[in-house]
């Protein structure tokens, strides 16, 4: 009886090699997958990083300007803010006019006065400070002074501001050797200095640059009048 022929490859059976090709197909595509799954999942994890990056970021931005508006209303207020009109200054809540022509003394009370304010009274050392420090910058010349409100001309020696209250022993800033109530040459002047002055184009030694002079000498003057306030929202200085 003859034995049926059987094909086969060498050292291998038929069947086991095709399962071998077909597990070595399936592993592939597996590590493929596997390898794509990685890197989507590594980019995810990227773009999750970023957002969390911007978000902090974005929330740490968001507190800053909160607290800058926080400031910027604090300081946006009625109450405590001041303005004054064109061609005044503002200083410390109050406004101040130095003026350009020369008047008496008398007179120049009287401009302020149309102003609605009066010539200056100087209430504090650091009120002096200011003025000292800015007449240097508008006065023409050394003996450019301005009027403030400050006179005895009722009773010699008995210095009052315009307002009737008494000049403060404790806050003066006279000159060296004022006031001297100088009756000019040959008396010509007998009333003497009775009205105030101040101003040192050069800058005063300890803010002292006072000086009496007669009143009906022109000069210019400072007139000084409260600032308005409430009248319009303005971010304070």
């Amino acid at each position: 009886m003859m034995s049926r022929p059987q094909s086969f490859i060498e050292g291998e059976a038929p069947d086991s090699q095709h399962a071998k090709s077909k597990r070595g197909s399936k592993v592939t595509t597996e590590r493929v997958a596997l390898v794509v799954l990685c890197i989507l999942l590594a980019a995810a994890l990227i773009v999750i990083y970023r957002l969390s990056f911007d978000k902090i970021r974005t929330n740490k931005e968001l507190e800053n300007l909160k607290h800058h508006k926080m400031k910027c209303e604090s300081n946006l207020t009625d109450d405590l803010c001041y303005k004054c009109e064109e061609g005044w200054e503002l200083h410390g809540g109050k406004c101040y006019y130095f003026s350009i022509r020369k008047y008496f003394w008398k007179h120049s009370r009287y401009e302020c006065g149309a102003k609605g304010g009066d010539l200056v009274k100087i209430d504090s050392r650091e009120e002096q400070t200011f003025l000292e420090r800015r007449l240097r910058d508008v006065m023409n010349e050394a003996e450019d002074k301005f009027w403030i409100g400050l006179t005895d001309s009722a009773v010699e020696g008995r210095w009052v501001w315009a307002d009737g209250s008494p000049l403060n022993e404790r806050l003066q800033f006279w000159s060296n050797y004022e006031p001297d109530n100088w009756t000019g040459s040959n008396l010509t002047h007998p009333e003497g200095e009775d009205c105030a002055s101040m101003g040192e184009k050069g800058g005063a030694d300890d803010l002292k640059c006072w000086f009496d002079a007669f009143c009906s000498k022109p000069c210019r003057s400072i007139c000084e009048k409260a600032g308005v306030k409430g009248q319009i929202k303005t971010v304070c200085v």
